[in-house]
């Protein structure tokens, strides 16, 4: 066995058939293929070393991969930009390969879901290319186009989230097209059926290959207000937090170009062809006020099945902003019976191990902390909902710092330097520390982003050989996570009023409709845990929470291995979390 898949402790099994809600508290691990491996040494990651690398994800404990775009595209926005549904680019392989792809992966026990970009393709796709050639051909109505106002200027006000105007000019039309993203990214008509029906057809392609799942990118862009009404400026001291403060796409309160009601009876149409093929669906949603949205996308049995958030991407890595988060999200979901799926890191992102380090006492960045790496990986896997890992996340990489000179991304170039762009979160997996490229290409080739040495000292095969590395907690406590249902479904309650501020309190606990033979709703056994966001030591009272309850520590090994468990010795009901600390335990009502 090759020395970076000695970490497994989980045995793999053949994907179960009849697991139908295997997606409800999974951990998807994401993959962003063109930075995994390359199998092929042309300096780009792609399909055949996604399935090289399918081992190390198994040993990890995850149950599930989801794979970035890998479909036939002129790479403007690196694969979100698709210029055929159903075709692999050359770049990644071919369709055989991805099916080597997926026979491994549920053969190893992960499920496999691919993302698809249905709200636009590339401006290369034939569908667009048929639709500027004139006004009245059968595609003509496939993008959104639309005269210009009397002085020539765009329709409307709407901006692109890349930075300039959503609108572009075409001479051919003499009429402007939308798009949200890059020009190059043209939206689809979504107010035309046959846009709709053609999509439906598209992910059903995906399905009958035997797909167990999508990532619906950008999923509530997918209409645009038929009058195409400007959008109203941003409110006074408003916070966009989709983009940062220096894109002027924050300016507008973005009410009229996403999020449009007339989106729900698609999602609903695209369900039906999930539920027939048994394939499950993750919404991407990007908006100011998400939870609402994301409760009415999930709407329990009617559209996807889950949505994917943004709020834990943030800059605010505070336990009040966490807590709160958490509870909107939560409460929202309640009122329709959704699902949410939380992540920390991102193919979009700077990875959390950087984002969240704690500022030096000059003010100056901190450095990413090996010790609040554990505790973020904990965490995440702890809070209510899927969880979807980061390529990377396992090993603590911090984000990278790619110069002007290397940048790929074309975000990142329009804005820099405020906005260093994406490419930091995206540069190659470290595999193995004395290989040329990290062993993530050949060594005569030149990797697409570079890999920094510090990433190298934190290859798979240096961590997987250590006995206290971060690969080794985050599969241990992925496997602890296993042997408890709680985690998985349960809900949650914080107990604000007995922690200390920087410390995250709660109760995982059986949702009510568990509660059976009329017992109580909070009588069957629930998981308390407290979670020190700080470098300081803390202390955190029980009695508050657990003096109506018999209880019992359940740290697993795995965090008092890594020295994060609370301190030995306390008085009872009292537990001393070290920096960045974590503590579990398991109580029941008395009486119960």
């Amino acid at each position: 066995m090759p020395s970076d898949m000695v970490h497994s402790q989980q045995p793999s099994v053949p994907i179960a058939p009849s697991s139908a809600e295997w997606w409800r508290g999974a951990v998807i691990y994401q993959i962003y293929p063109r930075s995994f491996q390359d199998s092929d040494g042309d300096g780009v990651g792609d399909l055949p070393g996604v399935l090289q690398r399918l081992d190390h994800i198994a040993a990890l404990g995850a149950d599930a991969v989801w794979i970035s775009p890998f479909f036939k595209s002129p790479m403007k926005d690196f694969g979100y930009d698709v210029a055929d549904y159903r075709q692999v680019d050359p770049l990644f392989g071919t369709l055989a390969d991805f099916d080597a792809v997926l026979g491994k992966a549920h053969a190893l026990g992960l499920r496999v879901m691919i993302d698809q970009v249905l709200s636009h393709t590339s401006d290369q796709h034939a569908w667009f290319q048929q639709s500027r050639a004139s006004r009245d051909n059968p595609y003509a109505d496939w993008y959104v186009w639309a005269d210009a106002r009397a002085d020539g200027t765009p329709p409307n006000n709407w901006l692109s989230v890349f930075g300039g105007s959503a609108w572009t000019w075409d001479a051919r039309r003499r009429q402007y097209y939308l798009h949200q993203f890059l020009a190059e990214q043209p939206d689809l008509n979504f107010h035309n059926p046959a846009v709709r029906a053609q999509l439906l057809d598209e992910v059903r392609f995906w399905c009958e290959r035997g797909v167990d799942g999508f990532r619906f990118d950008a999923c509530n862009h997918q209409f645009s207000d038929a009058q195409l009404r400007d959008n109203p400026p941003a409110r006074a001291g408003e916070v966009v937090s989709t983009v940062s403060a220096d894109n002027p796409y924050a300016m507008q309160r973005h009410l009229y170009d996403k999020s449009r009601p007339e989106n729900l009876p698609f999602l609903e149409e695209l369900r039906a062809v999930l539920d027939v093929h048994g394939a499950a669906a993750m919404g991407e949603v990007g908006d100011e006020d998400a939870p609402p949205i994301m409760a009415e996308y999930t709407a329990s049995g009617r559209r996807l099945h889950m949505a994917y958030s943004f709020a834990l991407v943030t800059r605010d890595g505070s336990a009040a902003h966490i807590r709160h988060e958490v509870e909107r999200l939560t409460a929202a979901l309640a009122r329709t019976g959704g699902w949410g799926c939380w992540a920390f890191s991102n193919h979009d992102s700077e990875r959390v191990a950087t984002r969240w380090a704690l500022p030096q006492a000059d003010g100056t960045a901190g450095r990413p902390q090996p010790a609040q790496c554990r505790m973020l990986w904990a965490l995440l896997s702890a809070l209510p909902g899927s969880v979807c890992v980061y390529q990377g996340e396992e090993l603590g990489l911090p984000q990278a710092d790619v110069p002007f000179e290397l940048l790929q991304d074309p975000y990142g170039k329009a804005f820099w330097p405020e906005f260093k762009g994406r490419d930091g979160c995206r540069t190659p997996m470290p595999w193995q520390r004395d290989a040329v490229h990290g062993g993530f290409t050949a060594a005569q080739a030149v990797p697409w982003l570079p890999m920094p040495a510090e990433h190298r000292a934190l290859a798979v095969d240096v961590q997987a050989a250590q006995p206290d590395s971060m690969l080794r907690f985050a599969s241990q406590w992925l496997a602890w996570r296993r042997t408890q249902p709680l985690l998985r479904s349960g809900g949650i309650r914080f107990h604000d009023h007995a922690a200390p501020p920087g410390v995250l309190l709660f109760e995982r606990h059986a949702p009510i409709a568990s509660a059976h033979d009329g017992a109580p709703a909070d009588s069957p056994p629930s998981l308390l845990l407290a979670v020190n966001l700080s470098a300081a030591v803390q202390h955190v009272s029980l009695s508050a929470v657990a003096d109506a309850a018999v209880w019992h520590d359940v740290t697993p090994a795995c965090v008092h291995e890594a020295g994060l468990a609370p301190e030995p010795g306390a008085p009872s009901g009292v537990w001393v979390l070290p920096p960045w600390g974590i503590g579990v335990g398991l109580f029941v009502a008395r009486g119960a």
